[in-house]
């Protein structure tokens, strides 16, 4: 009787594991019938053109002779060997842009976090001025930029007027000069594309409950001591994620001379779409370094360890 009865509730144990794999399979495929549209316009429009980039990058792409379309001559990595060998002018924007990151990723991110602790006071129309940070990112757009900079509206007018360009040649080298030059002639991209950052700082912000700063002050903890003791610990994985969002911006913005140097060699009889998809992705490969570092350090302790 007892063994009979077992059984039963092995069978009954076993049919209900059954039962739940079949009903999370059901669940699975309404799920993948949602992104199927997603998924297709992926497969479509993402994968073949990055598969392909990278298939006309080992090969020299011209004209066809008869004008029916593209001819295709494999040429291995000659491309790649082309870029750092022969090309004078990739290689030196690369290490100016490299240079320019330094300085303008890690002011963006430092001057996003200023204007979030100060958005995230109790002040009156507070949702206004968070509102005017936030506005250059929908107004703003690559084309947008490009113009007005053409109108000198991008210009800061004191550099001029107080000849600091002078100043800063007199005081550093020419490389550093010309870098910190640079990072201040961005200045007014820097505070345009800001607003992201400040939106996630002020997220990260609110993660934080109020009775930590209540406790804090009963303590006697100051202002300075809590934002380091408190707030800082909590915000550094979102300080990383917006490192990794500047980089990225910076790296696709309208202004990048290396943007411009692989756009220009799309059009050159000589080198073509070949070349510069080889471009593209020695670029890509370039910036990636940096993000999956700031991603590796970016991951919780304890995940880390495991």
């Amino acid at each position: 009787m007892t063994d009979n009865s077992t059984t039963g509730l092995a069978m009954s144990a076993k049919d209900h594991r059954r039962k739940r794999r079949r009903q999370s399979g059901r669940e699975a495929l309404r799920g993948y019938l949602f992104l199927a549209p997603w998924l297709i316009g992926v497969a479509c429009f993402v994968c073949y053109p990055l598969f392909y980039s990278v298939y006309i990058s080992f090969n020299k792409v011209s004209i066809a002779k008869d004008g029916s379309g593209l001819a295709y001559e494999w040429i291995g990595w000659g491309n790649y060997r082309y870029s750092f060998l022969r090309d004078n002018v990739f290689p030196i924007e690369m290490l100016s842009f490299l240079r320019e990151l330094l300085f303008i990723v890690p002011i963006t991110v430092i001057f996003s976090l200023l204007v979030a602790v100060m958005l995230n006071q109790k002040f009156r129309g507070r949702m206004f001025f968070r509102m005017i940070f936030f506005l250059p990112v929908i107004f703003a757009t690559g084309e947008v930029l490009t113009e007005l900079f053409s109108q000198g509206q991008g210009a800061i007018p004191f550099g001029d007027q107080y000849d600091v360009e002078a100043l800063l040649y007199g005081i550093f080298s020419p490389s550093v000069a010309g870098t910190i030059m640079s990072v201040i002639s961005r200045f007014v991209i820097i505070l345009w594309s800001s607003g992201i950052q400040i939106i996630i700082f002020l997220a990260a912000f609110q993660t934080i409950p109020q009775s930590a700063f209540e406790a804090a002050r009963i303590d006697g903890v100051t202002p300075w001591e809590s934002f380091w003791k408190i707030t800082f610990p909590v915000i550094v994985p979102f300080i990383v994620l917006n490192l990794i969002y500047t980089l990225v911006d910076q790296a696709t913005n309208p202004f990048n001379p290396i943007i411009a140097h692989i756009l220009k060699n799309m059009s050159d009889a000589e080198t073509g779409y070949g070349y510069a998809s080889a471009l593209g992705w020695i670029y890509c490969a370039i910036t990636l370094v940096p993000i999956l570092i700031l991603a590796r350090f970016g991951r919780p302790a304890n995940k880390r360890k495991g």
